[in-house]
């Protein structure tokens, strides 16, 4: 359990760290970067599966059309989230993306109750609607919708909602939507090639190395993350998210000088007080669950 413990609280300190790696690609336009990460994900994946031999998933995988439907549908829902992402740190948009990381856990709770028909617990509906309430605050006062928050939140939830129907495990789910990903982002960059658009065949070593690591810094926390998660309680687990979004938050206000008070800052303790709220309530079923 401790081990882990400490894959999860890692892959989560990567993830909140993520800002600082992607600003330094603030040359590169958001949609090469995101062709760039798919790339040399699958390249890294393809090169962890040659070492470990563990290919005889690929066959039955692509010959199922149920299986290739659903991880054609993640591939895109993930794809989405990873742009949206990357656009907003290379736009002076941190805080809004660490916002969508906080209230991706309870869009996960009502996605379960509208789609899988799970049953809320009375203080998990409490905690949902104080997030509606801290989303609809932001909306009042910043005069529109918080749509960074909510495009991640949203498309991160629905890919873990089909995540959760498949048969794949994380490496190899994240290798099939890489190679179902790979050829688009293959044919984008050869025609930003040939059009004279790409940063990478003219950018510094220094730049290109940083764009080849986006692939193993993709794989690297996932891998972690599902060793993680098998190790530990869903309550524990529950808790240790929000330590992605916190470093987040934290770099964007103290770090990138985001704008964070007044009617902001008030949307987003309303939010956390809906996290706690969730927190709270899976601890304290932890304790009462044999």
């Amino acid at each position: 359990m401790r081990g882990g413990i400490v894959q999860a609280s890692l892959a989560y300190v990567i993830w909140g760290l993520f800002p600082l790696y992607f600003r330094l690609l603030h040359g590169v336009v958001a949609l090469e970067v995101l062709a760039h990460r798919v790339v040399w994900s699958l390249v890294f994946l393809l090169g962890v599966l040659t070492v470990r031999r563990q290919w005889a998933w690929l066959g039955p995988a692509l010959r199922n059309r149920r299986v290739l439907g659903l991880f054609l549908a993640s591939s895109v829902l993930i794809a989405t989230n990873w742009y949206v992402y990357i656009w907003a740190i290379g736009h002076g948009r941190v805080v809004d993306a660490s916002l969508g990381y906080f209230i991706t856990p309870l869009v996960n709770v009502l996605t379960g109750a509208l789609v899988l028909k799970e049953r809320l617990r009375p203080v998990q509906w409490l905690a949902v609607a104080t997030a509606a309430l801290g989303v609809a605050w932001l909306t009042w006062a910043q005069g529109t919708p918080p749509w960074i928050a909510l495009v991640l939140a949203a498309s991160f939830s629905t890919y873990g909602l089909l995540r959760k129907t498949a048969t794949l495990g994380a490496l190899e789910g994240l290798t099939l939507e890489t190679l179902l990903l790979g050829p688009v982002a293959l044919a984008g960059l050869g025609w930003a090639i040939t059009q004279g658009q790409a940063t990478f065949p003219g950018a510094t070593l220094d730049l290109q190395g940083l764009l080849l690591l986006t692939g193993p810094l993709t794989a690297v926390p996932l891998l972690l993350f599902a060793g993680g998660a098998r190790r530990i309680p869903l309550s524990l687990l529950g808790m240790l998210q929000y330590i992605g979004p916190t470093i987040q938050l934290a770099l964007g206000v103290w770090l990138f000088h985001e704008p964070f008070a007044g009617a902001r800052a008030q949307g987003f303790a309303i939010i956390w007080a809906a996290c706690a709220l969730f927190s709270a309530e899976l601890w304290w079923r932890s304790r009462r669950t044999p």
